[in-house]
């Protein structure tokens, strides 16, 4: 199989112009310019139109190679087979992340002692309704009574914090945003 027919059509793809504004910022002394920060706004009825002109063009090109299943198939199959991240320990309980092979995000996991039995502690495929939540930071306090920890959804730069009692597992009242 030859990918030229693959290149010829992307070639020919009519791509969306993107606009361009006249925005530059001076940091010590230096111009920088800073054309596209219209799309910083991912709420604004404009981005999100560009961004589905851009999935438009983009799933139907690749909607189009007739090898893409296959190559995703044997991803998956190279993919699916559990991992375990190393332990910590924190008062009692060590500490490890676990993924069964295909899960979006890995699951925090203890366990007590050497022998003890590993239970789930913050599965972060549970943290929003999409699965897209990722754990971005945890952190003890000195005698491991609390567990702060970030939370980044849907691939976003800005994180949320929560505290939560490790002995009942639930969490604090206090929550800090745009983190």
């Amino acid at each position: 199989m030859t990918l030229l027919p693959m290149v010829e059509t992307l070639a020919q793809l009519k791509y969306p112009t993107t606009r361009k504004a006249d925005v530059t910022d001076v940091y010590h002394g230096t111009a920088v310019s800073d054309p596209y920060r219209w799309l910083e706004d991912d709420n604004s009825a404009e981005t999100k139109a560009w961004v589905k002109h851009q999935n438009e063009l983009s799933f139907g090109y690749l909607s189009k190679i007739p090898f893409r299943n296959g190559v995703r198939e044997r991803l998956e199959a190279m993919w699916n087979f559990p991992k375990y991240s190393s332990p910590s320990k924190e008062g009692d309980y060590y500490y490890f992340f676990k993924n069964d092979g295909l899960q979006n995000q890995s699951v925090l996991f203890r366990q007590k002692g050497l022998e003890g039995v590993p239970e789930e502690f913050i599965d972060p495929n549970k943290l929003s309704e999409e699965g897209i939540a990722a754990l971005s930071s945890i952190s003890f306090s000195q005698h491991s009574r609390y567990c702060a920890y970030t939370v980044n959804k849907a691939g976003s730069d800005w994180s949320e914090g929560f505290i939560m009692d490790v002995a009942t597992r639930q969490l604090l009242k206090e929550k800090i945003e745009w983190i």
